[in-house]
């Protein structure tokens, strides 16, 4: 799970409907660039906005990629109950490397719920799994106690970690990790603190632009390279900010549209497409980093 991982835009076609050629064409160029592995169907892959076909041919063309690029496909499930997470987790398609799955949402839990959850899913799961902790979204927090204890498991192999920022919880998991267990940054703009904390990589929808930088900076991090990789940290969070000043992934799809990578800036409701200033900013942050 080392490495950055770029969670794919579900790009659409003038009528509407997922627009294949274009996730080829983005898998192909991340991979070219260096990411270490494809996420599909998660947050900024509009899951929740697809039709059950729909997710079944995005898995489907990126299992193809990877299996061709030799690089590890993620799929990523939402669910809120145990037993319909546990179903989606064994329907799995073969070429699947990884399932990113959300702490359960809006039932919150509590703490002794999400290790029930999570060590059930862990003794079903024909992959390995990747905790998506982002209380932000699911409105239940999970502490460095229960991601070190749940990280133990030979079956869980990951945490993607986006907290809002760079916590005491952050602070105390990286500084005792269980063995084989990784944190994977997935809070684009404090992507560069926390792998100088010692992550092992990062999710990052902004890498679907500049990839090859993300991938530098996690490198530079790792090689112990701190002059390097605190400038390069410094201009990429400048670009990740402005790729969410609007709800992602608007801003992401207006800017690969802007460069002729996916037909359309198209987004499901209830998105919007984001605003030109938003877009256009974003691109000339993109194209000018203040390097």
């Amino acid at each position: 799970m080392r490495g950055i991982h770029v969670p794919l835009v579900t790009p659409f076609d003038s009528s509407g409907a997922v627009a294949v050629d274009a996730i080829e064409k983005l898998a192909h160029q991340v991979l070219d660039d260096g990411a270490a592995g494809l996420v599909a169907l998660g947050t900024t892959g509009e899951v929740a906005a697809l039709e059950p076909a729909e997710r079944a041919r995005v898995i489907e063309v990126c299992a193809r990629i990877c299996a061709e690029r030799n690089a590890l496909l993620t799929v990523g499930l939402t669910g809120n109950d145990t037993r319909s997470t546990s179903r989606a987790l064994r329907d799995l398609p073969e070429g699947v490397g990884a399932a990113l799955v959300t702490v359960p949402y809006f039932l919150r839990p509590g703490e002794r719920g999400v290790i029930a959850h999570f060590e059930a899913l862990a003794e079903e799961t024909p992959v390995p799994l990747v905790i998506y902790q982002i209380p932000y979204r699911t409105g239940q927090a999970v502490s460095a106690a229960t991601l070190r204890h749940l990280g133990a498991h030979p079956m869980v192999a990951a945490v993607k970690y986006a907290a809002g920022g760079i916590d005491q919880d952050a602070v105390d998991l990286l500084g005792d990790l269980p063995e084989g267990f990784e944190v994977l940054g997935g809070d684009d703009l404090f992507i560069s603190p926390l792998l100088a904390l010692g992550a092992a990589g990062g999710i990052l929808a902004s890498a679907h632009l500049r990839t090859r930088a993300f991938v530098e900076l996690a490198d530079a991090w790792h090689a112990g390279d701190v002059e390097r990789a605190r400038g390069l940290g410094h201009r990429l969070a400048r670009l990740s900010a402005t790729l969410f000043a609007e709800p992602n992934p608007t801003v992401i799809k207006g800017v690969l549209h802007a460069q002729g990578l996916i037909p359309t800036p198209d987004v499901r409701l209830p998105l919007v497409p984001a605003g030109p200033e938003a877009v256009s900013q974003a691109r000339l942050v993109a194209v000018h980093p203040g390097e």
